[in-house]
């Protein structure tokens, strides 16, 4: 019988409580003049995702212990690999009165309970140092970093109980938990299945890659990232709709999966990679594609220190098969896809486009050529950025 790899810290977690207790608690929040905090956008991600499992074995936002350790070693109090700080901020206002063991409401922009936080504790958050840790620079023109200093002074560590979920909006039918991919994966007898993580529409560079996978594997999840990403970066409903014409012609339907990921982007270069590889491991992929500058934005990071950050894991404890994947391209005289692990020829030879001049010739109605990426994708992608003019 086909088994899940184990997800992190060896349990699915669940902080969606029943209907009787979520009864209990909306009637608490309520009436008892419970402390409310307004979520981000980004804090309404991390909730969801923590709520179904996808952060196990996180059950809430991380208290000082967690975080601490997280910042500085990229590890769990307890030891396990984690390296993204997943918190809660609050203003100077909004702790006063405050107390550890009191639940607080956390309520959605429409100002409705959708959670309650059982408060652990309060402690000051060290914006510089979480920047420099996690980013790698204190710099705001960085988005990560940007995000950071925009959170409150203060973060809440404690448990979640979710009572309503966030309102799934589009991409409905993609919007799998990872009970629901890990059940799936079992239905369809795949024990090694890679995941692999996008902000981007897709390439013939990523299709090269994720096909070179396929051969070692049983199957994909292709598992583009939904939650916030940077005001210039294509919309998501943009990029599935450039997956879904992609997969209609050019994958095995027995043989590729498409999920959403309802993360928000941190943009954290390296750290983020090793993120976005425990995370899928709780959706039950035993396998991580790791690309070029994975995560990454601007200049800020090496090209391949995604790759790098790996070796300083031991691959048991963190669980899940990277697989690193040089810079890729079309090269003429191969007359196919390479990368530079494979190809012997000059760079004169390769296709290889900049982002602003594939946005050029897709404003302007011009098609990329077919080397760089489909034409079914071009045209959805055209389409788009003609909208904008």
């Amino acid at each position: 019988m086909v088994k899940n790899i184990a997800p992190h810290g060896g349990k699915l977690i669940n902080r969606i409580v029943s209907m009787e207790e979520r009864e209990i608690l909306l009637d608490k929040a309520m009436h008892y003049d419970m402390k409310k905090i307004q979520l981000s956008s980004r804090e309404m991600s991390d909730l969801d995702m923590i709520a179904v499992g996808a952060m196990s074995p996180l059950q809430g936002f991380m208290g000082k212990a967690d975080y601490d350790n997280v910042v500085d070693n990229m590890r769990l109090s307890n030891g396990l690999p984690w390296s993204i700080p997943i918190t809660l901020s609050a203003t100077k206002d909004e702790v006063e009165g405050l107390k550890p063991g009191k639940d607080i409401a956390l309520v959605d922009q429409a100002n409705e309970v959708i959670a309650v936080l059982h408060l652990e504790e309060i402690f000051h958050h060290d914006k510089p140092k979480e920047s420099l840790e996690v980013y790698g620079v204190d710099d705001r023109k960085h988005p990560g970093v940007d995000c950071v200093y925009k959170m409150g002074d203060y973060l809440l560590g404690g448990k979640v109980s979710v009572v309503t979920r966030a309102k799934p909006g589009d991409f409905s039918a993609y919007r799998l938990d990872p009970a629901e991919t890990r059940a799936l994966f079992v239905k369809r007898g795949w024990k090694r299945v890679v995941g692999f993580q996008t902000r981007n529409p897709v390439h013939r560079a990523h299709e090269y890659i994720q096909k070179c996978a396929l051969e070692v594997v049983d199957a994909i999840l292709l598992h583009p990232l939904v939650g916030e990403t940077k005001s210039d970066d294509v919309p998501a409903d943009v990029r599935i709709k450039s997956y879904e014409v992609l997969l209609e012609k050019y994958y095995p339907k027995d043989r590729a999966m498409l999920a959403v990921f309802p993360a928000a982007m941190r943009y954290a270069g390296p750290r983020e990679a090793i993120f976005h590889a425990l995370v899928r491991k709780n959706y039950g992929c035993t396998h991580f594609i790791v690309g070029r500058d994975h995560a990454g934005v601007g200049n800020y990071y090496g090209t391949f220190d995604a790759h790098y950050i790996f070796d300083e894991f031991d691959i048991h404890e963190i669980g899940i098969t990277p697989l690193f994947f040089d810079h890729t391209f079309y090269c003429k005289s191969c007359n196919g896809m390479a990368s530079y692990k494979t190809c012997p020829h000059d760079s004169a030879n390769h296709v290889i486009l900049s982002g602003t001049e594939v946005r050029r010739m897709l404003s302007s109605g011009e098609a990329p050529p077919p080397t760089f990426t489909r034409a079914e994708v071009a045209k959805v992608l055209s389409e788009y950025y003609q909208k904008l003019k």
